[in-house]
């Protein structure tokens, strides 16, 4: 098959400005939706006793609502015409979704580290989710609608920009290519932004399995045993667990250690030689219920405790792995396993992908992916940013977006000639995420209205958290 040149690839990137002009893309389109029946929706199949505090944690603020809704936006984006250029897409790339974590060669890199909605889907969804998520930052911080828009330019002008760089690369140079720390303080614009790469540097070089173990573990004989700290974390079939009777069932009668067993035997089979190698010299010490994010509170999540014949720990976390809400709202290639979908996309996606990386099927047929729980993982506390470090943060979401799609889709030079030298595209978006945060806020008022009516039940962690005091 004859391989297209590259006017050729720079002309189809041109033609699809017929099928969506870009500055259609500032349309947030008619939205005639119910947001609570939608949230409705995606609090089914979920741990019902946690689904309170999903939706606590979403009432802190328009900023975690934003977050915990996903589905919300992936519905509004498929209501107006997309660019049509599509590929592997994060789905979720709103701004708390990007962060450090280390290389299998122990090198501190900055990068998306949240899968479970990749899927194929326009490019565009990804920087209309990341600006969006910018804009309702930044009110959220009392900040100026001229600074709003100035971070929402920022990003996407150095997606531009970084996006027609990676057009030049050659399909190694992108795959190799990496945003260490290192580079991140070379490339900072001020003081401060260095210092703060460099204080992150300090920051996740501590965050070991070793020193997780402390905070989150016991001796129990010549066992570690996980301690409880409800709601956040939990034995399913102990004391303080927040599941059902009827959700417990399957546990019980089923016996969750050999269920736990098959899930193991079934990981090791997504994994290299080297891999399943590694991990025979550790065996279980315990695993425990453990409550993430904001989106994700109520999907199932273990944390799985192992350790070595030297006693040294390894923690690992057990996800469940749901259909994407861009699957729901785009035609996307079908997968056999969720948990496969979100290990291949993250790998595709990310610079470097965690070791233990893998899948398995789990009881009532229920999909998982395996990760380390923390090796030297770092997010971003968004709240303590100044203008100038939030402006920083927004530039570094861009850069690692263009990397992203570029080497996952192969379509730097399509997108980047969609896109232009100029500031139309850019502009369009400023819009657009100005226009959604309006309906972020819309939303969220109806969702306080109905948690206060008892429409929905919201609980706070420290509420739940009383309930064991009792």
């Amino acid at each position: 098959m004859k391989a297209s040149t590259i006017a050729e690839r720079e002309a189809r990137g041109r033609a699809a400005r017929e099928h969506s002009k870009r500055s259609s893309h500032k349309a947030v389109g008619e939205l005639h939706r119910n947001p609570i029946e939608l949230l409705r929706q995606s609090s089914e199949d979920r741990v019902h006793n946690l689904v309170p505090l999903r939706y606590g944690r979403m009432a802190a603020s328009p900023f975690t609502f934003f977050r915990g809704t996903a589905l919300l936006q992936a519905h509004d984006l498929s209501q107006v015409r997309d660019s049509g250029l599509t590929m592997p897409i994060c789905g979720d790339g709103h701004l708390m979704n990007f962060g450090g974590f280390a290389t299998p060669e122990r090198q501190l890199i900055f990068d998306l580290n949240d899968f479970d909605e990749v899927s194929v889907g326009p490019f565009e969804w990804d920087l209309k989710r990341l600006t969006a998520s910018l804009v309702v930052a930044a009110r959220h911080m009392r900040l100026s609608r001229g600074a709003a828009e100035n971070l929402v330019m920022t990003a996407v002008t150095e997606y531009r920009d970084r996006m027609s760089q990676y057009a030049q690369c050659g399909a190694l140079e992108l795959w190799y290519d990496r945003i260490t720390f290192d580079r991140m303080a070379e490339t900072a614009l001020t003081p401060e932004a260095r210092r703060a790469v460099r204080r992150g540097m300090e920051k996740a070089a501590s965050r070991t399995h070793e020193n997780l173990l402390e905070k989150m573990a016991e001796r129990d004989g010549e066992r570690w045993t996980i301690r409880d700290a409800p709601p956040a974390l939990f034995h399913v079939l102990g004391a303080n667990t927040l599941f059902t009777e009827e959700e417990t069932e399957a546990y019980r009668t089923g016996n969750s250690r050999k269920m736990l067993e098959r899930m193991w035997a079934e990981y090791l089979k997504t994994m290299s030689h080297d891999r399943r190698e590694l991990l025979s010299h550790f065996t279980v010490q315990d695993i425990v219920f453990k409550v993430v994010g904001v989106g994700s509170v109520g999907t199932r999540c273990m944390v799985v405790l192992l350790a070595d014949h030297m006693g040294k720990p390894l923690f690992l976390q057990m996800k469940e792995a749901r259909p994407s809400v861009i699957a729901r709202f785009y035609k996307s290639p079908a997968h056999k396993h969720e948990g496969e979908r979100v290990v291949q996309g993250q790998r595709m996606l990310q610079a470097a992908s965690d070791i233990f990386l893998g899948w398995a099927t789990g009881p009532l047929g229920r999909h998982f992916y395996f990760r380390q729980l923390r090796d030297m993982k770092l997010s971003a506390n968004i709240e303590l940013f100044d203008i100038e470090l939030l402006g920083g943060y927004a530039r570094l979401c861009g850069w690692i977006m263009a990397r992203a799609h570029a080497k996952a889709s192969g379509q730097a030079i399509e997108v980047s000639a969609y896109i232009g030298r100029g500031d139309q595209f850019a502009e369009a978006l400023t819009g657009y995420a100005a226009a959604y945060a309006d309906q972020v806020e819309r939303d969220y008022d109806v969702f306080l209205k109905a948690c206060r009516s008892g429409q929905l039940e919201a609980r706070t962690d420290e509420d739940m958290a009383a309930d064991f005091r009792m």
